[in-house]
Order: structure tokens, then C-alpha cells, then sequence
């Protein structure tokens, strides 16, 4: 049973489940904050939530000081461009066309990893799993609303959320090859303080001072979005760095995010009910990932 908890696939899983919980607690968050500055301390606050973790500053700084240019890049990366590149996209373009462009990530981080690693080249298998995923993420997007383009900044927020895409696979790619000498828990925590309190920082001239007294749900939104990101980081980061796992397949597990985000609508928000054409989308995406896993096994 314990290798079944450690194994990648449940660990991605974990990870996807994590994420998906995100968007309720976002929602809630930006009902009382403005964007960059809340997505500045929910990070650095997860940073913080790691290091408190770690509970071992002197390794701490020993682990980062084997790779300090390194750490700080993926924060930068990671966390600071990525997440200034979807917070603004998402504000500028529509949410369900928003939903489809970052649903379809993992094709990104395929298209990255195929010129950037010898060993990540698609195959037919691979190539049509990820499709598949796209197209279940479609589905369930279009079936909850519809997408309407009404000006020209909409074409530059599609812009920021696929650079936002190509940014994200960029990171997995530098992680995959030059984090051997750096924990993944210090390498997220790092990333997550340095780009969470640059996001903060870099909202001040935008956004202003944006902070008082907030009600309570705030406040549990923010704590829960928080652990999350922690937690997912420091898994994925983990996952990333495994023996044998390529990052292109790994990251078509995201696939999961709206479907699990879809089902916690149904189960906590009293205006959402299932449907024929998201229910269908779920399927379209479970037949991706046994896609994936009969490639996986072919190869083997």
C-alpha cells in the first residue's frame, strides 16, 4: 500500500486534486483583493509554510548556496513571469476561453520538452493522448458557458496565457536538468518567497497598497491557497526530478485539474449541477490518460 502512495501517478494526482481546489478559494480571495498583489503573499506565504517545514535553516541556506543563480531563475520563471503572465491574461480574456488555454498547458510543456530534451520526442501515442486531453477540456469548458471575443486586448490576454503556457514548460525543463544539488522542498519554498514577494512589490505602482480589514473567509481562502501551493510544489518539483518520469507525460495528469474543479463545483457551490457535455468532456479526458498509460507500457 505505501508504494502505491509514493508511486508518480498518485503523487501527480495528488498534486492535480490540490490545484483544482485553487479556483474556489481565487474567486473568493479577488472578491476582496486585487490580483497580483493576493497572488504575491498566497505565494510568498507558501514559501514561508515550506521553510517553517523544512526546519533546518542552516541546510537551508547550504542547499541554496549550491545553486543560488539557479533557484532564483525558477523564481523568477516559475512563479514571478508565469503568474504575472496569468493573472493579467486571465483578467483581459473571457474565463471560459481562459480555462482552455491554460487547460491545454500540458501540450505546451510537450511541444518544449520535445525540442528540448532528446528523450521527451512525441510519438503518435503521446501526441494523440494530449489531444484528447485538449479536446476534453474543450468540451467541458464550452458545455459550462460560451466564449465571446469583444476587443483587442482579448487577443493580447490570449497572448500573455500562452506565453503563460510556454513559460511554465521552459521551468519544467530547467528543473528536470539543474536542480540534482538543490531539495525540491528548498527549491520550491525559495521560488515561492522570491516570486510571491517580487509579485508583491511589483504590484504596489500598479494596484497601490491593497490591504485592511478582511472578513474571515478571506483570510481562509488565503491560508488554504497557501498550503496548496506548497504542497503542489513541492510535489511536483519532487516528481520532476524522479529517474525515468518525463515531464511531457507527467504534466498531461493536469488534464485532471478541471475535471476535479468541475465535481467540487457540483459538491460545494449551490448553482452548479452536472451536466451531459461536461460529464462527456470527463470521459474524453479519462480516455487521454489511458492513452497515456498504454503508450507508457508499450515503450516498456
Amino acid at each position: 500500500m505505501s508504494v502505491i502512495f509514493k508511486s508518480t501517478p498518485f503523487l501527480a494526482i495528488v498534486a492535480c486534486w490540490l490545484w483544482s481546489t485553487a479556483f474556489v478559494g481565487v474567486k473568493t480571495g479577488l472578491e476582496y483583493h486585487t490580483p497580483l498583489q493576493f497572488a504575491g503573499i498566497r505565494f510568498f506565504l507558501s514559501g514561508v509554510l515550506l521553510f517553517l517545514w523544512y526546519n533546518n535553516p542552516r541546510q537551508y541556506k547550504k542547499q541554496l548556496l549550491t545553486s543560488p543563480g539557479f533557484a532564483t531563475i525558477i523564481a523568477f520563471i516559475q512563479i514571478f513571469f508565469q503568474y504575472g503572465l496569468f493573472y493579467i491574461g486571465l483578467d483581459l480574456v473571457p474565463g471560459a476561453l481562459g480555462a482552455m488555454i491554460v487547460g491545454s498547458s500540458p501540450l505546451f510543456v510537450a511541444m518544449v520538452a520535445h525540442f528540448a530534451l532528446q528523450n521527451e520526442r512525441m510519438n503518435r501515442l503521446k501526441a494523440f493522448s494530449i489531444l484528447l486531453g485538449v479536446i476534453g477540456i474543450v468540451i467541458i469548458t464550452l458545455g459550462r458557458t460560451t466564449v465571446e471575443l469583444r476587443g483587442e486586448y482579448e487577443y493580447l490576454g490570449i497572448l500573455l496565457l500562452m506565453l503563460n503556457n510556454i513559460s511554465g514548460g521552459f521551468a519544467n525543463v530547467l528543473i528536470l536538468k539543474r536542480s540534482k544539488k538543490v531539495s525540491p522542498v528548498v527549491l520550491s519554498s525559495y521560488s515561492l518567497i522570491v516570486g510571491g514577494g517580487s509579485l508583491f512589490l511589483f504590484s504596489l505602482p500598479i494596484e497601490g497598497f491593497n490591504f485592511g480589514s478582511f472578513p474571515t473567509v478571506y483570510y481562509f481562502s488565503l491560508g488554504w491557497l497557501s498550503f496548496l501551493s506548497a504542497a503542489a510544489f513541492a510535489i511536483w518539483f519532487t516528481l520532476i526530478r524522479r529517474t525515468g518520469v518525463k515531464i511531457s507525460e507527467l504534466n498531461v495528469w493536469k488534464f485532471l485539474i478541471p475535471v476535479s474543479g468541475a465535481l467540487l463545483s457540483w459538491i460545494l457551490l449551490s448553482n452548479e449541477d452536472p451536466d451531459i457535455i461536461s460529464i462527456a468532456g470527463m470521459i474524453v479526458i479519462a480516455s487521454s490518460l489511458l492513452v497515456l498509460n498504454y503508450n507508457n507500457r508499450k515503450k516498456r
